[in-house]
């Protein structure tokens, strides 16, 4: 197993001044990128297993994205559409049987009219939390973290938590409050990309985010170093002790956060950072806190473990997932004995293993019992 390479310290929130970064009395920022060629050549990086197809997704969901459990088990998968918004956004529903089928249509922006929902999560109450990333596509400020009571198939209520957010992304619920990743902050004017975490309460409605570092709800901010993926924040999951993690994208870092009882920041470090480990894009956790990573540049999905320790457990090359390879992972999870991963399969570049999007549209699976 890899052991990670030597970190940046954490920065102590209350400092209005950071070595690296902007920063502001509730909030701490840090640098944490690295130089592109930082990489190794991935065939130098042995994966321990392989994955498989658990599903094939229907046409009306051909970009599947973040994925939550419900109360019964069943994963629910949030489907934007980017790659054909003909299609309107939609949730999805995976029983045990593996049986796939609509779970409900997710409501429209009044002004955009359509719905771009990426990460999902559950809270207390059984009600859905969604971000709603409408800058997704095209920039702008309109993005919506929505709150959905879903009975039988729709949606019959909608509450708006927060909106005119430029680029939500991840979501986790925890203690009575949401936590979102913001991908990308356009406002904030500095050299490299900032991105942040915001915090709202979970009966919060119609906070409006303006997007720069004054926001009352920034909770941290982190900059991306690497200039060639100007992407920030992305996967977020808390641990069984109440450690806050997030992913920088584009830097290819995992973050440990750790919060004092009244949830402000304490700590801020990176956990781990690897030169076979090159996009953190959605990420979950397991029973013994280990991070699952959905590595979307690479086709590949690594392993964290609380020490920090990184390991790729599977690989593909560009493929169209018919036979269960990673078609551009967006995010995974813990469903019983496997680690569940969508497959985004629609961004390319000259980091990025795929080529295009195509059909079928899938969801893949590692078989945990391979990778103790």
């Amino acid at each position: 197993m890899r052991k990670m390479l030597p970190v940046i310290s954490g920065r102590n929130p209350v400092f209005l001044l950071c070595l690296a970064g902007v920063c502001i009395s509730n909030c701490s920022c840090i640098e944490s990128g690295q130089r592109a060629d930082f990489y190794v050549d991935q065939a130098q990086c042995k994966a321990l297993t392989r994955s498989r197809l658990l599903v094939e997704m229907p046409e009306i969901c051909p970009t599947p994205d973040g994925m939550a459990l419900d109360s019964e088990g069943n994963i629910i998968v949030a489907c934007p559409n980017y790659a054909d918004q003909s299609q309107p956004a939609v949730l999805m529903k995976i029983d045990r049987n593996k049986q796939v089928r609509l779970y409900c249509r997710v409501p429209t922006h009044p002004e955009t009219g359509v719905a771009c929902p990426m990460g999902i999560a559950f809270g207390p109450d059984g009600d859905l939390y969604v971000c709603d990333n409408q800058g997704w596509v095209e920039a702008n400020d309109k993005g919506r973290i929505l709150r959905l009571r879903i009975r039988n198939g729709q949606v019959v209520k909608t509450t708006v938590v927060a909106d005119g957010m430029a680029h939500p992304n991840g979501v986790q619920v925890h203690k009575g409050k949401v936590y979102v990743t913001q991908s990308m902050m356009p406002k904030v004017k500095t050299d490299q990309l900032t991105s942040a975490v915001y915090r709202f309460d979970v009966d919060d409605v119609n906070i409006k985010v303006n997007n720069t570092l004054d926001d009352a709800n920034v909770l941290i901010a982190i900059k991306t170093l690497n200039m060639d993926c100007q992407y920030g924040l992305d996967g977020i999951v808390f641990d069984s002790k109440g450690n806050l993690y997030v992913g920088n994208f584009g830097d290819g870092t995992i973050h440990k956060i750790t919060l004092d009882s009244q949830g402000k920041v304490t700590s801020n470090r990176i956990l781990a950072k690897d030169t076979c480990m090159r996009t953190t894009d959605g990420i979950c956790v397991d029973a013994a806190d280990n991070i699952y990573v959905a590595d979307f540049s690479e086709n590949a999905v690594c392993r964290v473990t609380p020490a920090g320790d990184v390991q790729v457990l599977a690989r593909s090359g560009d493929c169209d997932g018919s036979k269960g390879g990673l078609d551009q992972p967006g995010e995974p999870i813990v469903w019983g004995d496997k680690l569940v991963v969508t497959c985004f399969d629609m961004v390319t570049g000259p980091d990025k293993v795929n080529t295009g999007h195509d059909e079928p549209y899938t969801i893949a699976y590692i078989d945990m019992n391979e990778i103790k």
